[in-house]
């Protein structure tokens, strides 16, 4: 079999469990049920991060756009979230909320622009981006205000759309293997 006649595999799914388990991992965090770890840096540096990356490739190479761009941007949003928590950099300032809020809401409107593309794609894919566009805009209301409460509701926003990636990941993969809609999308 030639490499132009050789299936691709979908890098869909890897993009959207690196998302999403990140998602709910850093969410539990802002819903005050777990702390700040290094279990959420692990996990932001390697499945948010490097398998997001590794699926943004995979998807421009197989020609998606909007794949493409979406998990190698928030591939790496996660790295630049982990510079941003451990400021490696002693000559730099250190973050403080509204530089914070501004970073989230310039995420939160590429977002709502990412989610008008997702009005060609299917229910859960929409579901995905249309709660991490709120997530976006609440974090950043939420430094922009320094209102807890606000950071305390995008935690469960964000726990909710981790959970929806994660959902449309194992989708995918089931209803590949099985040949049918097993899970819907």
């Amino acid at each position: 079999m030639s490499a132009e006649t050789k299936k691709m595999a979908n890098p869909g799914p890897l993009g959207l469990l690196g998302f999403g388990m990140t998602t709910i991992l850093l969410n539990l965090h802002n819903a005050e049920i777990i702390p700040l770890s290094i279990v959420i840096v692990a996990m932001g540096f390697a499945m948010g991060g490097a398998a997001q990356i590794i699926a943004g490739v995979l998807e421009f190479k197989n020609g998606n756009t909007f794949g493409g761009t979406a998990f190698t941007a928030y591939g790496f949003f996660w790295w630049s979230l982990i510079l941003i928590w451990i400021s490696p950099f002693q000559s730099i300032l250190a973050s403080d909320a509204l530089s914070m809020g501004f970073y989230l809401l310039l995420w939160g409107i590429f977002t709502l622009f990412m989610f008008i593309g997702t009005l060609k794609h299917n229910r859960a894919t929409q579901v995905v981006f249309g709660s991490l566009t709120l997530l976006f805009f609440l974090l950043a209301l939420g430094d922009f205000t320094g209102i807890h409460a606000v950071h305390l509701i995008a935690g469960y926003v964000g726990i909710f759309c981790g959970a929806s990636a994660v959902y449309s990941a194992v989708g995918q993969v089931v209803n590949g293997e099985f040949g049918r809609n097993v899970f819907p999308l």
